[in-house]
């Protein structure tokens, strides 16, 4: 059975407190938790030094002591995290706390403040309607906003129409878009978030780093390879199309393990016509990782000669071998009677040796072969971007050995030596920490952490990322 990875990135949503959960027993809670899970944490210490480490947790339990409000101490451990590394670490609210069962009115007046614009919308949309001018004003949407964007002064203000009326009211400001294009943007939280450059797409799409928006007034005339590509980035689903006579074309925006069904099941209605076809190309920009079994079917698409696959070494813990425990008895996993009897034999062998790093399957290289090599798809190009990361580089580590593959795009994100995050929840119920239970024994030959997967074939800033596809298809035939 192939280890399975869970991904997650920095992840910090709003903190309450209670009389019993303050800030600085939430914070003793994460760093124990953390010092003593992770499989990341010595490595990250033997890296930077015990003394930079004593350093960075005098300055923060000082700062978590004099916090007198959750936003300082929400950024105060997300920086106090960030020590380790960027991503494959997550805080998250939970429980009775959760936002589901916070109280709208102290949030309402918690935020009342924020600065505001006031516009008269009506008057604001026969303007829009006048205006011969294609720039960032106009009325925008990314649910579950309705963002109104109005030039003021040099800046491009956006405002909210229509949101939650709990963390974002009516006229409150979103973002600004600064006049050398750079954007300011606020977190549902109103924690700010800097963008360095502010882009439209076409005449109708606005995006500034994570953020997409798309124009709802005034509409002008828009490309179709603009509105095919958002499309395809907005996509939550696996999906076949066929680009031309030479080429499918297969897109897979996730490996999480619950969409590894319908990846499957795409795949094997999709698969004749894959298999008589030149040219393949799977896009997979923006596929933050999930689990190594979800691509699994890909892997015989693709093969010329065998894969070679260098293993993890698994932290034992108490804590972290309950792991193994999941997977058998919580039936989100859905794993297979034969995948059980591993998870139990795997528990049994970790529970030995507590305290060390375990290599299940007592190999440091495993070697994946098939019976058979298609004659077709002969090309297959894979697009990624720098949003991919864990599983998705593990996959892309995989399928870069095949003779048919090239990757297109930019380089990876660089999560990937230290992975398979589990996650607990706090004694108080408030919070859940994911952390990482595995750590690569590619370290430290052949590190993918901070430095990411490059591509083949770079596709710089004069290919237009709508376009991508069709480079791709195009250098594909050639």
């Amino acid at each position: 059975m192939k280890k399975i990875i869970f991904t997650a990135f920095l992840v910090f949503p709003f903190i309450l407190f209670s009389q019993n959960c303050d800030c600085e027993s939430n914070f003793n809670w994460v760093k124990k938790t953390f010092e003593e899970n992770d499989a990341g944490f010595a490595y990250a210490i033997s890296n930077k030094g015990e003394q930079a480490y004593q350093s960075h947790n005098e300055d923060f339990i000082q700062r978590i002591k004099e916090a007198e409000n959750s936003k300082e101490c929400l950024q105060s451990i997300k920086e106090w995290l960030t020590f380790f590394r960027l991503g494959h670490i997550s805080l998250r609210m939970l429980g009775q706390n959760s936002e589901a069962k916070i109280d709208d009115k102290k949030i309402i007046q918690q935020y009342k403040d924020t600065e505001s614009v006031a516009v008269d919308i009506e008057k604001f949309t026969q303007y829009l309607n006048s205006k011969k001018e294609v720039d960032y004003e106009g009325i925008w949407v990314s649910k579950p906003y309705r963002i109104g964007v109005k030039k003021i002064k040099d800046e491009y203000v956006g405002f909210i129409i229509e949101a939650d009326g709990v963390y974002w009211t009516k006229g409150q400001v979103k973002f600004k878009i600064k006049p050398d294009n750079s954007c300011v943007y606020y977190m549902q939280d109103h924690t700010k978030k800097d963008f360095p450059t502010t882009t439209l797409l076409g005449n109708n799409y606005l995006q500034a780093g994570f953020v997409t928006l798309q124009r709802a007034a005034p509409r002008y005339d828009s490309k179709p390879e603009i509105d095919r590509y958002f499309e395809v980035i907005s996509t939550n689903k696996p999906y076949f199309d066929i680009i031309d006579d030479h080429t499918g074309y297969l897109r897979i925006p996730t490996f999480s393990g619950s969409k590894k069904t319908i990846i499957d099941s795409v795949i094997a209605a999709n698969k004749e016509t894959i298999l008589n076809s030149p040219n393949l190309i799977i896009d997979i920009r923006d596929n933050g990782g999930g689990s190594d079994r979800s691509f699994k079917e890909l892997l015989p698409l693709l093969y010329t000669n065998p894969i070679r696959t260098v293993g993890v070494e698994l932290l034992s813990t108490p804590l972290n071998n309950q792991r193994m425990l999941d997977f058998i008895n919580n039936p989100i996993y859905d794993l297979d009677n034969e995948e059980k009897e591993w998870a139990r034999a795997a528990f049994d062998k970790l529970e030995t040796q507590l305290g060390s790093f375990v290599d299940l399957d007592s190999n440091v290289v495993n070697i994946t072969t098939y019976d058979t090599i298609y004659p077709f798809p002969k090309k297959i190009g894979i697009i990624i971007n720098e949003n991919n990361g864990s599983t998705a580089e593990q996959f892309l580590l995989a399928a870069k050995q095949s003779k048919k593959v090239k990757l297109f795009g930019r380089t990876t994100a660089g999560v990937l030596d230290i992975s398979n995050m589990y996650f607990v929840n706090s004694p108080c119920g408030e919070l859940e920490l994911g952390y990482c239970l595995s750590r690569s024994m590619r370290i430290p030959e052949m590190t993918i952490d901070d430095k990411g997967i490059q591509p083949d074939y770079y596709m710089d800033k004069t290919i237009p990322v709508y376009q991508w596809i069709d480079f791709v298809a195009e250098s594909l035939k050639e």
